[in-house]
Parts: C-alpha cells; structure tokens; sequence
C-alpha cells in the first residue's frame, strides 16, 4: 500500500472515529494488521489531529463566537454561553492534569492489540448502561458545575487507547442525565480544547523528531481527517436520537472480538 494512499485511509479513519462514540485507536490498527503497513510519522499524527480540529471548530463556529462573546461582556443575555465556556474549561482540566503527569504510562499501552481490545468492550458495557438506565432528561443549560467536572473526569479513561475519547464523554453526560442530542454535543464541544492539548503535546514530541517528514501525506491527511470529520458531526447530531447508542454498543463489542482474534 502507497503511503499516499494509507494517509488517505487513515484520514478516513481519523476523521470518521474521533467523533463517533468508538475507538479510533482500535481501527487505526487495522491497516498495519491487515497490510502490514508502517506508521507516517508525527507529523502524520498532528496533520490529521489538525483536521478535526478544524472541522469542530468550523461546525460549531457561531456557538464558539458566542461563547467568546459572553466572556469578554457583561450582557445577562449571554450568561448560558459564558457558563458553557466556564464548563468547557472545567471540563478539560483533569485530562490536561493526567496527561502531564501520567503520559508515559498511557503511552507503554498505545500499541496494545490486548489492551485496546478489552477497553473496547469494557467502555461498550459502560455506553450500554448509560444509555439504558439514565434519564435523559436533562438540557445542556441545567448542567452543573460538578457533572461539567463528573464529565471531564470521566473522560480521563481517553487517554487509555481503546476507550474512545467521545465514547467516554458521552457515556458521562449520559449518566449525570443529559439527553443524547445534548450528550453529544457537549462532548464534541469539549473536543476543541482536549484535541488542542493533544496538539500541543505532539508538537512538544516533533521539536526531538528526527523522522523525515513527507508533506503530501500529511496534506492528504489533514483534508480528509477534516472533510470526514465535519461530515460526521453534523450527521451524527441530525441521526443520534432516532438511531441510539445500541448499533455503536453492538459493534463495539463485534470490534473488541475482531481484535481478540487477531492476536
């Protein structure tokens, strides 16, 4: 497989599995098992992290003005902005927290077929149960500053690979009651700063790359990470509701299974 051609998938991949509520790190094993193909490099990783960013800050681009807004005025009819913006922000804390202080031990586990694998069907049970038994009841404007943190912790297990960082967040907001459509986006919304500090630690990691770096693949990458991306926010929050949690519960289960046999 061309490299050319492997940064085209795997900005499909990017793109299609950061916003979904499955693992974007269990498929992202998939063309090296399958082809045996070699890993692009870190500045494949920050093109294509560069994508999503993009297209979540593009999509959602008249809340985030909004947001911005209500920070720097004092206007009461911007208070549920500036209170989403405070949370988002909360929200992000703990997994900025955990990554400084426990990245090498994430990053031992990165390339675990075992790992990734059970987290896939541990986070699917989690989903499942979120999804079953919480209310749903709840708007993102009765968020509380606790569930915000509830979340933002939760979303910690992110940095396990397998767990799925919007698989993990929605699972949160689900249990403290929020309803899907809410649930959803206020995980992609919490997606900007968490994708960001990814950025911000990758871009660390190149200023000691001595890899060669390739700039058509990543060009390649980021326009697909990004197209792909975009198309599945703005779907995945018009279906959420009539589809449910149960086809993604399903197959990440199928997905957990698929990886035990590869082994």
């Amino acid at each position: 497989m061309s490299d050319l051609f492997l940064s085209f998938i795997l900005g499909i991949i990017q793109g299609l599995t950061e916003f979904l509520p499955v693992s974007s790190s269990a498929h992202l094993l998939f063309p090296s098992l399958l082809f045996g193909t070699n890993d692009l490099g870190l500045s494949f990783d920050i093109a294509v992290h560069a994508g999503t960013l993009i297209a979540v800050i593009y999509y959602f681009r008249s809340e985030l003005t909004s947001m911005i807004v209500a920070v720097l005025t004092n206007t009461e009819n911007v208070l549920g902005h500036r209170r989403l913006s405070y949370q988002l922000v909360l929200a992000t804390m703990p997994i900025v927290f955990f990554g400084l202080f426990a990245s090498d031990m994430v990053a031992n586990n990165r390339d675990s077929i075992e790992s990734i694998a059970l987290a896939n069907i541990i986070f699917a049970a989690l989903l499942l149960f979120a999804y079953k038994f919480s209310s749903r009841s709840k708007e993102l404007i009765e968020l509380s500053v606790l569930a915000a943190l509830f979340v933002g912790a939760f979303q910690v297990f992110a940095l396990f690979p397998g767990a799925s960082r919007s698989g993990t967040a929605i699972t949160a907001a689900l249990l403290i009651g929020l309803n899907l459509k809410d649930a959803s986006r206020f995980a992609f919304l919490l997606a900007i700063p968490t994708i960001l500090g990814a950025l911000v630690f990758l871009l660390k990691d190149m200023m000691s790359y001595n890899g060669s770096i390739d700039l058509l693949p990543m060009i390649i990458g980021f326009v697909t990470s990004m197209v792909f991306a975009f198309l599945t926010i703005k779907y995945f929050l018009v279906f959420v509701e009539k589809i449910g949690m149960y086809p993604f519960v399903l197959y990440r289960v199928f997905l957990g299974a698929v990886l035990v046999l590869l082994i």
